[in-house]
């Protein structure tokens, strides 16, 4: 078996990640390391994801329960940086600030660590799936995470989201990530649309186009060379494209191998001496194999991960010197490239080359060159014929002739380069096998046999030989059933699972090789095998026997006298191939030397090894020890007991030799297999037969025993059920009896709490009477106070409103002697009058004459103001400017002053108007009176008025003749007038037009304060001149008569006024009841 270091970190913190001294093994593996939960459990804790810093000697891996490990491979350490708690499922570590981290976790958000403190630099969320990728910028302070829904662009100096692209539900994002060395970001969605943008301003540069021909591709997968120049996408196909970011057009379409059904990720491998145009591609298929191929020649370089060791993931570092790994079992592998293949980062071929003169002697490393058609390993190749170019000697013998192998192999040659190195390279071993082998690969042949199914006597196959692997514990029955089915001894051989077991671990990728394999051994290394079946074959091992007689006798007679026959030191070598006690390097080793010799050298290879190991086992004297010895792993050089082997073949005699019993090597035949009957057909056929009835027997039995078995579980069943239905009426009584006896006491119980309760409603309700009582006093306490308060009040009111009414009488009276007086004034006046009206006439005289002198003076001073008019012109419009604006001051104070005094005139209207309202019945039945009286005034003034009329109608016609007069010198001084306003009349016009607008608005605006002032002042003055106009008669005649009248209307006014505040008293008292009533 393969030896690879194995570095099981469980539960520490740091360490190395070897611990022996760095030696690439020919796969390339540095180490192999898993986590176990504990130390007692055998459970692995898988790694997850893996991601290189920019350097490439160190990287993250996290596992499944979210502990992130640092690896350094330069220095051989790992360290534990970081326990998130759960699984992540993004890594970035190529950050600016080259100690911090990105971690994307299983709850959709992101966070930022730092490897050294551990200490968490910043969270950052926004998802609302899970992130499947992470891409840094170049320059590390830009980050794109990736979510099936959306792509978010991060700043990671601020750790802030600076944008977010959504798309539809029905198309989603595959990728999202940054170029190398470049400011464009590449999108790439389900539909297979791939859309280029600038990372700055975020606009489309470009769309790669949408491949039409052929079938859909489904891109699931991207990689990008470190120039940016090439994109490579692949998906659910076995075709990978390749993009020409430069001119948008596909470059060509590389279709891999048939055994690649879909491609889970695609890498670039890089190169130290490309310039960045990396040439190597490596794809990961859905069988766990990553194939690295050259992106020019379309040639396969090599490969790592098998069909059994499945790769689930792969990271290869930024420099191209290693490779992470994810393994299908979740272990973590570390691969060294340049021992992987030594082609990768050779410096280029020099310019300068020198011509040299060829070798033409016999040697083999000069002389053979394999390349294969698509540069993979033979055993990978199987369906295919592969090409091959020999360099030909120059001479042809007739022996090398006998000796071509398949393919352009040369028998002998391969002999002397084994002899010379002891063994084939390992990367042609399994081509150099199959050439030696001449394995005719039938595959119509084989087809058939696997058609048939699994053999019976291999079904129960992982009961006897359990493989941790089920992949080749599949293989292995595959190959036992096709040989089963092809000879019917091979179902009866007990140890054939142990002779085809390492070949079915070699060849576990084509089991048609592995079938011919094996029948070719047992055809030709298994010769007398099966003779006495199915006793081991005492011939071959008697011909063992006498080869260790003819050259260590002592060695032999030990055997004897410990009773260990050849049965017991020569068959497990022999039914095991040596596979038991040798290492996988020492037996590909070996078996390198018995395909190229004789059958016979496998004998002989037992005698080798025998004789190699004789000092221990001349030590052993029991026979468990020695059944120890042959059955496991010894200290034995191969070289060693190869080259006894080969001394064993020259120096061993005819006679004794087993290549006289042996005949010599027969390939398979082409087309079918040759028949196989070289055992007792009798006994295998008995046996078979015997098995057969054993095996109906046991089906028979099995049969029996499970109706048997169905009858005792349903008799059990039943018991069950009876003892239950038993146990469940037990029960149900028990529980019956016991809920009677809870009921009894839940009636007790409730029983006293009732008791209790109607204590304590008994008492609730007395505090409730006393409360409810002592409310009730209360509130009655309360209407008292309240009745008091209002009938104090209704006092107050009716004193106040008795004091008014008494006030208003005394007023009233006061008037009416007020007017007592008025009418004894006039009635004086009127008895004075005929006496001055002599008098009168005379003043009146002289007033006309004064008028009349007055009037020419006024005449005369108008001319003079008229004339000083112009000088003060001037002075005048400066003062009307200051009073216009003045004024305009004043208005907006008098808007303001109108307002309150328009509410408060409101509110005094309304109260006059209710005291109105009070007095106009007062008033209407006292004018009632009044017009009695004015009635009788009246005749008594229309005697005296015709007098009166006689007389004014003499004074109205002097009037009018002094009228005339006075028109006409009026109309003189009004031209004189005109002509001077004209003069000064256009000096005074700009002013005019500039002051009538201020005028206009303060004329018309309500808000004047002269205006209203104006208003009750004429409203005063025409209800005073009315009043007297109305006053104004005679009383002369009747006055007497009058007087008597006029007292008793005073005396039926004072009546009524009496009855009027009665009323208004029992008003007053009846409505504050009537609210009280309504409040409470």
């Amino acid at each position: 078996m393969l030896n690879m270091q194995v570095t099981d970190i469980g539960s520490r913190e740091d360490g190395k990640i070897w611990h022996r001294k760095l030696v690439s093994t020919k796969y390339g593996v540095l180490a192999t390391v898993i986590r176990n939960a504990s130390a007692r459990q055998t459970k692995t804790v898988r790694f997850l994801q893996v991601a290189f810093d920019t350097t490439g000697e160190s990287f993250l891996a996290g596992d499944h329960h979210g502990n992130i490990y640092v690896f350094d491979i330069s220095r051989n350490r790992f360290k534990l940086v970081q326990k998130t708690g759960q699984a992540c499922t993004a890594l970035a570590f190529n950050l600016r600030r080259t100690t911090e981290f990105l971690v994307a976790l299983a709850d959709y958000s992101i966070k930022c660590f730092d490897k050294d403190t551990r200490q968490l630099v910043s969270w950052m969320r926004g998802h609302e799936g899970a992130i499947s990728s992470l891409s840094v910028h170049s320059s590390g302070s830009y980050a794109i995470s990736t979510s099936s829904d959306t792509a978010q662009l991060w700043n990671l100096d601020t750790f802030q989201r600076k944008r977010k692209l959504n798309v539809r539900q029905s198309v989603g994002i595959q990728k999202v990530f940054f170029l190398p060395h470049s400011n464009t970001i590449l999108s790439c969605f389900s539909d297979d649309s791939i859309f280029a943008w600038e990372s700055d301003t975020l606009s489309c540069k470009y769309q790669l186009p949408v491949p039409q021909d052929g079938p859909r591709i489904h891109y699931k997968t991207f990689a990008v060379t470190q120039d940016g120049k090439t994109l490579a996408a692949a998906g659910r196909s076995n075709l990978v494209h390749l993009w020409c970011l430069d001119s948008g057009q596909l470059l060509r379409v590389i279709l891999m191998p048939p055994k690649v059904k879909t491609v889970r990720s695609l890498d670039f491998l890089a190169d130290s001496f490309d310039g960045g145009s990396n040439q190597t591609l490596g794809v990961l298929s859905q069988d766990g194999v990553m194939r690295f191929i050259n992106i020019q020649s379309c040639k396969q370089l090599f490969e790592i991960g098998s069909y059994e060791d499945a790769i689930t993931s792969a990271t290869i570092c930024p420099k191209g010197h290693h490779i992470a790994a994810v393994m299908d079992n979740g272990a973590l592998k570390i691969y060294d490239v340049r021992s992987l293949s030594p082609e990768i980062s050779k410096p280029p071929q020099p310019l300068l080359k020198q011509v040299t003169k060829g070798n033409i002697n016999v040697g083999l490393c000069s002389k053979i060159k394999v390349h294969t058609g698509a540069g993979q390993r033979p055993v990978k190749t199987s369906g295919r014929r592969i090409q091959s170019k020999i360099l030909q000697p120059a001479v042809s013998t007739l022996d090398d002739k006998e000796n071509d192998l398949p393919n352009g192999l040369n028998k002998k040659r391969l002999q002397a380069l084994l002899r010379a190195f002891g063994e084939y390279p390992a990367k042609y071993r399994m081509f150099i096998w199959r050439s030696l082998l001449h394995l005719p690969e039938n595959h119509a042949a084989f087809s058939s046999l696997t058609d048939k199914g699994l053999h019976s006597a291999y079904i129960c196959l992982q009961e006897r030989y359990p493989i941790k692997s089920h992949k080749l514990q599949r293989g292995l029955q595959r190959v036992l059933s096709a040989l089963a089915h092809w000879a019917a001894v091979f179902g009866e051989t007990d140890y054939l699972p142990l002779l085809a077991f390492p070949f079915v671990k070699l060849f576990q990728n084509n089991p048609l090789i592995c079938f011919e394999v094996v029948a070719t051994v047992i055809v030709n290394w298994c010769q007398h095998w099966f003779e006495y079946f199915p006793n081991p074959p005492l011939n071959v091992l008697s011909l063992a026997e006498n080869v260790l007689a003819h050259h260590d006798k002592e060695l032999l007679q030990h055997f004897v006298a410990c009773g260990v026959t050849s049965q017991l030191y020569v068959w497990p070598l022999l039914e095991t191939l040596f596979s038991e006690v040798l290492m996988t390097e020492e037996w590909l080793k070996l078996f390198d030397n018995v395909f190229s010799n004789h059958p016979s050298f496998l004998l002989m290879a037992v005698v080798a090894y025998v004789s190699c190991c004789r000092a221990p086992l001349l030590l052993c004297t029991d026979k468990k020890d020695f059944e120890y010895f042959f059955h496991h792993r010894n200290s034995l050089d191969i070289s060693a007991m190869l080259k006894e082997t080969y001394r064993l073949m020259d120096s061993t005699p005819a006679d004794v030799h087993p290549s006289s019993a042996l005949s010599d090597f027969e390939p398979l035949t082409h087309g079918q297999y040759p028949i196989f009957n070289k055992y007792p057909t009798f006994i295998v056929e008995y046996q078979s037969q015997e098995r057969e009835r054993i095996r109906q027997q046991e089906v028979e039995y099995l049969r029996e025993r499970q109706e048997v078995q169905q009858l005792h579980a349903e008799a059990v069943r039943q018991q069950a059920e009876f003892e239950a239905w038993y146990k469940q009426q037990e029960l149900l009584l028990q529980g019956e009896e016991q809920r009677r006896r809870i009921l009894q006491e839940e009636e007790t119980k409730l029983s006293q709490q009732r008791a209790r309760l109607a204590a304590m409603k008994r008492e609730l309700k007395v505090k409730e009477l006393n409360l409810i009582d002592s409310a009730r006093r209360r509130f009655l306490k309360h209407q008292q106070d309240q009745r008091s308060v209002q009938l104090k009040r209704l006092d107050d009111e009716i004193q106040r409103k008795m004091a008014l009414r008494d006030q208003e009488t005394a007023a009233a009276v006061q008037d009416i002697e007020v007017r007592q007086m008025e009418l004894d004034a006039q009635r004086q006046l009127f008895e004075q009058q005929l006496a001055k009206e002599q008098e009168r006439v005379s003043q009146e005289v002289r007033a006309e004459v004064d008028t009349r002198r007055h009037r020419a003076e006024i005449d005369h001073f108008t001319f003079q103001n008229l004339i000083q008019t112009d000088g003060d012109i001037s002075q005048k419009n400066k003062k009307m400017l200051e009073e216009s604006l003045a004024e305009v001051g004043q208005m907006e104070v008098d808007a303001d002053w109108q307002a309150e005094v328009n509410k408060r005139l409101e509110k005094a209207e309304e109260r006059q108007e209710k005291q109105r309202e009070r007095l106009v019945n007062l008033s209407k039945q006292t004018c009632a009176k009044e017009d009695k009286i004015v009635q009788l005034m009246l005749e008594v003034e229309g005697k005296q008025w015709d007098d009166v009329v006689a007389k004014q109608a003499e004074l109205e016609e002097e009037r009018r003749a002094a009228a005339t007069v006075n028109a006409q010198r009026r109309s003189l001084i009004s031209q004189e007038t005109e002509e001077t306003e004209q003069h000064h009349g256009k000096l005074q016009k700009s002013l005019e037009d500039l002051l009538n607008r201020q005028k206009e608005k303060r004329l018309r605006s309500p808000c004047s304060s002269r205006g209203l002032l104006y208003k009750p002042q004429n409203e005063t003055t025409n209800t005073s001149l009315n009043a007297q106009s109305d006053d104004c008669f005679s009383l002369d005649r009747g006055r007497g008569e009058l007087d008597s009248k006029e007292r008793e209307l005073m005396q039926e006014i004072r009546e009524l006024r009496t009855k009027l505040a009665a009323r208004a008293r029992a008003t007053d008292f009846i409505s504050p009841s009537t609210s009280s009533i309504h409040s409470h």
